[in-house]
């Protein structure tokens, strides 16, 4: 399976070489110790959330998924490893005939999280199950770092669209990445053709101001424009003098212009003398959007301004600030031989520096308030409670190597709106503050 089982067009390639070379090293040397078949468990998840959020996304999963079931060892990558003599024959015999064939367990994609929780949980063989941590990491990491930027900027948004246009500030696969991502977290459209073509978002485009530049005359431009797209098409108004672009623009395409972008100077401003201008000229439909390096801030310190879009780039496909979210991926638990039988024992790193681990196979539930509004991420092993056994966040995504959870991307985007929702008011607050809701644990830190 692959994204051409939602109706999508493009497959994914091989993923067996987005790895770290020490995980097939801690293979071949579990295979040679007798141990590789040990039952384990491995959950993703992060100590912290950056500096001054509130609550994370859970963005990628479905890439996750594909990723997963696209890892596999053709002849050209085993002739790769054998060359560089990266792992010894045994080793390479047993990665030709690689299969997940284990569990997969996951918060939803789009749903949203805390410090602590156990975001995946992927169980199987040691072997593996250890060969999955870096192509994992590098998805969660940067598709949750972009949605819970996005997720940020719309709701600083509010009810105003937002266009995704930040592929030329990034690598040209991640570009494709994040404006998946940035749906998720709330933005209406993209700018990536390749987006739309493998995840079917909605794409927009009209012309920058190379194009006005090529004309003799602006109102040249604007013409040929309208001529080709028609008069609901959107104008670029600050090529040279906004005010005599505005006045140009409808008078060529007449009062029912469909959109002014401005994408320079002081918006705030700019936005109110262009409303004031096209008001006055009869153009009361003709939408505002505004572009020019925007952030969250930026985004909610225009709210008061008549814009009726943002065009978001750099800022956006990178984070915001902080292009990671900094997940880890960690053994919590793993049998005591390779009987399949063998209980699982907690285990976890005991380190100073903060990066101490909580150990044992975790559940995940969220605790409401009598006002049905989350109040707690209660994190816990063994039993669920009895008033939480309906609020588990865990969710079966792979079932014997088989993925059995894919969903379309909209049902993605609309889970994380009614997860952002049902958070506090003080979720969507841009001021500095902790995780608006506290991880308790349900059997002690040690989890044991």
């Amino acid at each position: 399976m692959n994204t051409a089982d939602l109706g999508l067009p493009v497959d994914v390639p091989s993923t067996a070489l987005f790895t770290d070379q020490y995980e097939l090293t801690m293979l071949r040397a579990a295979l040679k110790a007798g141990t590789a078949g040990r039952r384990s468990v491995f959950e993703v998840f992060t100590r912290r959330l950056p500096e001054g959020r509130r609550y994370g996304v859970v963005a990628g999963t479905g890439r996750v998924l594909d990723a997963v079931e696209n890892f596999r060892f053709d002849p050209g990558v085993l002739r790769f490893l054998r060359e560089r003599d990266i792992v010894d024959e045994e080793t390479l015999d047993w990665l030709a005939g690689y299969r997940f064939s284990g569990d997969i367990w996951g918060y939803p994609e789009g749903e949203v999280y805390f410090p602590g929780s156990p975001i995946m949980r992927v169980e199987g063989s040691f072997a593996e199950c250890v060969l999955l941590e870096t192509v994992i990491l590098s998805i969660l990491n940067h598709d949750s770092a972009i949605a819970a930027a996005a997720s940020r900027m719309s709701s600083a948004a509010g009810n105003r669209p937002l266009i995704e246009m930040g592929a030329r500030r990034t690598h040209e696969l991640s570009a494709v990445a994040a404006a998946r991502a940035a749906y998720i977290g709330g933005f209406a459209t993209t700018s990536d053709l390749a987006a739309g073509f493998r995840y079917n978002i909605p794409t927009v485009g009209t012309s920058a101001h190379a194009f006005t530049l090529l004309h003799d005359h602006e109102r040249d431009a604007f013409r040929a424009q309208v001529d080709s797209l028609g008069s609901g098409t959107t104008l670029l108004v600050d090529t040279y003098d906004v005010a005599e672009a505005v006045r140009t623009a409808v008078e060529v395409a007449g009062p029912e212009l469909g959109a002014v972008r401005i994408d320079s100077g002081d918006l705030l401003l700019v936005a109110h003398r262009v409303r004031q201008q096209l008001d006055e000229l009869g153009a009361t439909g003709t939408k505002i959007v505004v572009t020019s390096d925007l952030d969250e801030y930026a985004i909610a310190s225009l709210a008061a301004a008549p814009v009726d879009a943002y065009g978001v780039g750099t800022q956006l496909v990178t984070g915001s600030g902080h292009p990671t979210a900094s997940m880890v991926y960690k053994l919590v638990a793993r049998a005591e031989s390779t009987d399949p039988k063998a209980p699982l024992v907690p285990v976890a790193k005991r380190s100073t520096g903060g990066k101490t681990s909580v150990g044992g196979r975790k559940w995940a539930a969220r605790r409401l308030d009598e006002h049905g509004v989350a109040e707690a991420e209660v994190i816990g092993t063994g039993e669920v409670p009895g008033d939480l056994a309906g609020r588990q966040l865990l969710v079966k995504l792979v079932e014997g190597g088989a993925v059995i959870a894919r969903e379309p991307l909209d049902v993605v985007r609309d889970r994380h709106a009614a997860a952002r929702a049902g958070l506090p008011l003080s979720a969507t607050q841009l001021s500095r503050g902790e995780p608006v809701l506290p991880t308790e644990y349900a059997h002690g830190p040690s989890g044991s």
